[in-house]
C-alpha cells in the first residue's frame, strides 16, 4: 500500500493514500450532496434557493417594496451565507424568477432576465424582490417553525428548511447532478398537488391509484402535450420513469399560398432556436421534406409563435409527424425523484413525496402553535398582573412610594399581591396613562381574547384532527391563492400512433374542386357533394366559376385578355369541409398570378379535360369554341384573337355540343340561340358574331345553359357613372323559359324595365337556381324569387350588389 509522507509540528508521519483519498472523496461527495446538488423533500429547496428566499425576506424584499438590484442580494447571500461563488447563486435567483423555468416563481424579477435560448443581464443590470408566493414559503419563519443552524462561519444563523406552506417538490420540480447520484423532478399544478395531499392527508391509506386521480400527470411551465401516460404512473409508485412531451401545434394558412404549422408551445427547457437549427440540420441533409421556411415570431407580448412553412404538395399533418420524430418538438423527460429525507438521499414515488411534505407541515403548525400559545400565555400573565395592580392601583402607589429604592419595591409589590417577578417588573415600568379606567376595560378584553386563544392553540395541540384540519385549510387557501389550470394536455400514447400511422406525407391526387369566387378569391375543396352547391352554400361570396379537377393537377385561369395562365392546385388554400361549396378561406388570385392592368380573372378551366371545349363572349358581342389544345409547358397562352378595345366577359368549359348560349347586354336586352351553331377552332382563330349590339351597348354575361334544367335569367338593374356595386336599384329573376330563342348574330329581347333613376344593367347572369349576390366586399346579398315577367321592372334592394352568379355546373 503506498504511503505519502506528511509534516506534522516538525515531524513527517506516513499516510494511507489509498485511505486518505477515500475519506476525502466521502466527503466531498455529502458536500455536494447535501450542500449543493439536492433538494430537501420538505421544502423543494436547494441550499442555495433556501438562503436567497430567507435573505431577501430579512431584507424586506416583500411584493409590495420596490426592487432592488439583484448584486445587492447576491452579495448578502454569498457574503452571510452562500461561499460558493457569485455564478451559482446569481443563476439560482434568475432560474426562481423565470416563469418557463418553474411552475410557481418565487422572485419577482424587473429586467433582462432571459429566454429559453438566452441567458440574463449581469446582476448588475437586473433588480429584484420576492413575489406573492415565496411570501407562503418563508411565512411564520420567525415563530419557532423550523431549527436554525449557524452558517459557515458560525457569524449567522440560517433556517435548516422553510416552512414552506407550498408543496414546492411537487409544484416547480428540480433538477441536479451530485457525486454519484442525480435527480430529475417535474413540475406539476399547485391545485391538483393540493387536492392529493388534503386526500393523503384524510386517508393515509390512499393508493398511488386514488392518488393520480387528483394527480394524473405533470403539469409543465411551458405547457405541451404529455404523450404517452405509462411512464408517469411507474414514475409515482417507484419514483423512475420518463414521458414524451410534444410541442402544441395548429396549423393555418399562414399565407396565401402556404399551409403552415404554427407552435405556440413548446416542450420543457426547449427554445425555438434550437427547433430551428435542428430543422435546418435535417432540411440541408434531406432528412427532412416538405419545409420551405421557418420563421421565429416570438416576442414578450404574444408569447411564443414559430411558424413552419410547408411546401405545396406535402401534407402538413404528415410532416408534423416527422418533425416530432426527428426534432425536439418532441422530447422526453426522465424523472428521476432524489430527494434528502433526514438528511439522506432517497427516491421518492408520488405518496411518499406528499407524506414527506404533510409530516413537516404538520411539524410547523404543531410548532408554531406552541409558540404561539405560549406567546399568548406569556402576555396572558402581564395582563393578570396590571389588572390586579389597576384594581388597588392606591395601595400598589403607596407601597411603591414608601420603598426606599426599585428592589425594595419590587419584593414587597411579590409579597403584598402575590405577582411574579416578571409581572411586578411590568408594573414598575408602566406609565401612569394606562392608569385609566379605559385601560382597565381593554385589558379586561384583552384577557378573554388571550384566554380564547390559549383555548384554541391548545385544542390544535391537543386534538390531531384538528391539527390536520388546520394544514388541510391552509393547504386549500394556497392553492386558491395561487393555483391555476392546467396547462399541459395528457394524452394516450396509442391514439397518437394510430392516428399519425394513417397520415401521407405527400398529399394524394384525389378529386377536388377548384373554385373561383366573384371577389377574386380562389380555394380547392375536397367536399365533392353536388348538393354543397344549393342553399347550404356559407352566406358570403359568390362562386363565379368552379370545375372539378384533383388535387395534383394544374388548372388555366382565363383573363378578359383572353390568355390562360397555369396554375398548380395543390398550392392552394383548402376550404374547410364544414364551409362546403364555398371560397370562403381562400386567397387572392394576384397572390398566384400576375394579371396585366385592367386585366380580371373571368373563368377557370380544367387542362386535362381533353373532350371539353371553352365557350368564349367577348364585350362587342363576339362569340367562339376554343379546341382543347394545352401547351404541355407554357406558363400562360392566347386562347383567342380580339380586337382593339374588346375583351372577355363569359369563359365556360364544357363536355358537350349541345346546350343554349345566352347572352345579355348592359342595355337590357337578351339573345337565346342554340351553341352548336358555333363551331370549335383552335386557339390563335377569332371568334364569331354572336349578337347584334345596338350603339355604345356591350354584352356584359354570357353562358352556356341545358335544356331540361331548372334555368333562370337574374338582371340587376343600376345608374351608369355609378361605381361598381354601390348604385343598384333593383333585381328581377325570371324562368328563361319566358324569352324566346333566336338565330346567332341577331338582336336580342328586352329582359328589365327600367324604373326612375335606372338606364343599364350593372350585373346580369343566366343558369340554375340558385341565384347568389354579393356586393363590391362579397358580402352576401338576399335575392328574392323568380315573378315570372320577361319584361317587367324588378325588386327594389336594401343592398346594392355588384356580382351575381347562377349555380356553377361542373
Amino acid at each position: 500500500m503506498a504511503k505519502t509522507p506528511t509534516h506534522d509540528s516538525g515531524r513527517i508521519v506516513d499516510i494511507d493514500v489509498a485511505a486518505e483519498m477515500q475519506g476525502s472523496f466521502l466527503e466531498y461527495a455529502y458536500s455536494v450532496i447535501y450542500s449543493r446538488a439536492l433538494p430537501d423533500a420538505r421544502d423543494g429547496l436547494k441550499p442555495v434557493q433556501r438562503r436567497i428566499l430567507h435573505t431577501m425576506a430579512q431584507m424586506n424584499l416583500r411584493p409590495d417594496k420596490g426592487h432592488v438590484k439583484c448584486a445587492r442580494v447576491v452579495g448578502e447571500v454569498m457574503g452571510k451565507l452562500h461561499p460558493h461563488g457569485d455564478t451559482a447563486i446569481y443563476d439560482a435567483l434568475v432560474r426562481m424568477a423565470q416563469s418557463w423555468s418553474l411552475r410557481l416563481p418565487f422572485v419577482d424579477g424587473h429586467g433582462n432576465f432571459g429566454s429559453l435560448d438566452e441567458g440574463p443581464a449581469a446582476y448588475r443590470y437586473t433588480e429584484a424582490r420576492l413575489g406573492s408566493p415565496a411570501m407562503a414559503m418563508v411565512d411564520s419563519l420567525d415563530e419557532d417553525t423550523v431549527d436554525f443552524t449557524p452558517n459557515y462561519d458560525g457569524r449567522e444563523f440560517e433556517p435548516s428548511v422553510l416552512p414552506s406552506a407550498i408543496p414546492n417538490l411537487l409544484v416547480n420540480g428540480a433538477s441536479g447532478i451530485a457525486v454519484g447520484m442525480a435527480t430529475n423532478m417535474a413540475p406539476h399544478n399547485l391545485r391538483e398537488v393540493v387536492a392529493a395531499a388534503s386526500h393523503l392527508l384524510a386517508q393515509p391509506k390512499a393508493t398511488v391509484d386514488e392518488l393520480m386521480t387528483f394527480v394524473p400527470g405533470p403539469d409543465l411551465p411551458t405547457g405541451g402535450i404529455i404523450v404517452g401516460l405509462d411512464g408517469i404512473r411507474d414514475a409515482y409508485t417507484t419514483g423512475k420513469g420518463s414521458f414524451k412531451v410534444r410541442a402544441k401545434v395548429d396549423i393555418e394558412q399562414v399565407s396565401p399560398r402556404r399551409q403552415g404549422i404554427v407552435v405556440r408551445e413548446l416542450p420543457y427547457q426547449v427554445g425555438p432556436e434550437r427547433v430551428i437549427e435542428r430543422i435546418k440540420e435535417l432540411v440541408t441533409s434531406k432528412k427532412l421534406q416538405g419545409i420551405s421556411n421557418v420563421t421565429d415570431l416570438t416576442d414578450y407580448e404574444s408569447g411564443l409563435e414559430l411558424v413552419i412553412e410547408i411546401k405545396s404538395g406535402f401534407n402538413p399533418a404528415a410532416v408534423l409527424e416527422q418533425l416530432f420524430k426527428l426534432t425536439p418538438l418532441e422530447d422526453s423527460f426522465h424523472i428521476n425523484n432524489v430527494a434528502l429525507v433526514n438528511g439522506q438521499p432517497i427516491t421518492l414515488g408520488l405518496k411518499e413525496l406528499l407524506q414527506v411534505f404533510l409530516d413537516h407541515r404538520l411539524e410547523v403548525v404543531r410548532r408554531r402553535s406552541e409558540f404561539r400559545r405560549t406567546k399568548a400565555m406569556d402576555r396572558l400573565h402581564l395582563v393578570d398582573g396590571l389588572l390586579v395592580a389597576i384594581l388597588d392601583i392606591d395601595e400598589v402607589i403607596a407601597v411603591i412610594r414608601s420603598s426606599d429604592d426599585t428592589a425594595a419595591a419590587r419584593e414587597r409589590l411579590m409579597t403584598v399581591f402575590d405577582l411574579s417577578e416578571i409581572q411586578t417588573n411590568y408594573i414598575l415600568e408602566m406609565p401612569l396613562r394606562r392608569l385609566t379606567k379605559f385601560s382597565r376595560l381593554e385589558l379586561e378584553t384583552e384577557q378573554g381574547e388571550l384566554q380564547r386563544t390559549i383555548a384554541d392553540l391548545t385544542d390544535i395541540l391537543d386534538n390531531p384532527k384538528r391539527l390536520k384540519k388546520v394544514v388541510n385549510d391552509e393547504l386549500n387557501d394556497v392553492a386558491k391563492m395561487y393555483g391555476d389550470e392546467r396547462r399541459t394536455v395528457l394524452l394516450d400514447g396509442d391514439d397518437v400512433v394510430s392516428a399519425a400511422l394513417a397520415v401521407p406525407l405527400e398529399v394524394e391526387d384525389d378529386p377536388c374542386f377548384a373554385v373561383m369566387s366573384a371577389s377574386g378569391l380562389i380555394a380547392r375543396t375536397m367536399n365533392t357533394d353536388d348538393l354543397a352547391f344549393g342553399p347550404k352554400r356559407a352566406n358570403h361570396d359568390t362562386i363565379r366559376s368552379a370545375i372539378q379537377t384533383t388535387a395534383r393537377a394544374d388548372i388555366g385561369v382565363i383573363t378578359s385578355a383572353g390568355r390562360v395562365l397555369r396554375l398548380s392546385v395543390v398550392g392552394l388554400p383548402t376550404v374547410p369541409d364544414n364551409t362546403k361549396f364555398s371560397a370562403a378561406g381562400g386567397a387572392a388570385l394576384k397572390e398566384f398570378l400576375t394579371l396585366d392592368k385592367n386585366e380580371r380573372p373571368i373563368g377557370l378551366m380544367a387542362l386535362d379535360a381533353n373532350e371539353s371545349t371553352v365557350f368564349l363572349a367577348t364585350a362587342q358581342g363576339t362569340v367562339k369554341r376554343v379546341t382543347h389544345d394545352v401547351p404541355s409547358t407554357a406558363g400562360d397562352w392566347s386562347i383567342i384573337r380580339l380586337d382593339d378595345n374588346d375583351f372577355i366577359v363569359g369563359a365556360q368549359q364544357v363536355a358537350h355540343n349541345d346546350g343554349e348560349a345566352v347572352l345579355i347586354t348592359d342595355d337590357a336586352q337578351l339573345l337565346r340561340f342554340d351553341a352548336s351553331g358555333v363551331r370549335a377552332t383552335g386557339r390563335a382563330a377569332g371568334g364569331v358574331a354572336g349578337i347584334r349590339l345596338s350603339d355604345g351597348a356591350a354584352v356584359i354575361s354570357a353562358q352556356i345553359v341545358l335544356a331540361g334544367e331548372n334555368v333562370f335569367v337574374a338582371t340587376v338593374a343600376g345608374e351608369s357613372g355609378a361605381l361598381p356595386g354601390t348604385a343598384s336599384h333593383t333585381v328581377k329573376i325570371t324562368a328563361l323559359d319566358e324569352f324566346p330563342a333566336k338565330g346567332r348574330a341577331t338582336g336580342g329581347v328586352r329582359c328589365h324595365k327600367f324604373l326612375k333613376g335606372e338606364d343599364m344593367l350593372v350585373a346580369a347572369t343566366a343558369g340554375r337556381a340558385p341565384i347568389h349576390a354579393c356586393g363590391s366586399t362579397g358580402a352576401a346579398v338576399d335575392v328574392p324569387e323568380a315573378n315570372g315577367k320577361r319584361d317587367g321592372s324588378g325588386t327594389k334592394l336594401t343592398k346594392p350588389i355588384a356580382f351575381i352568379f347562377s349555380a356553377p355546373r361542373v
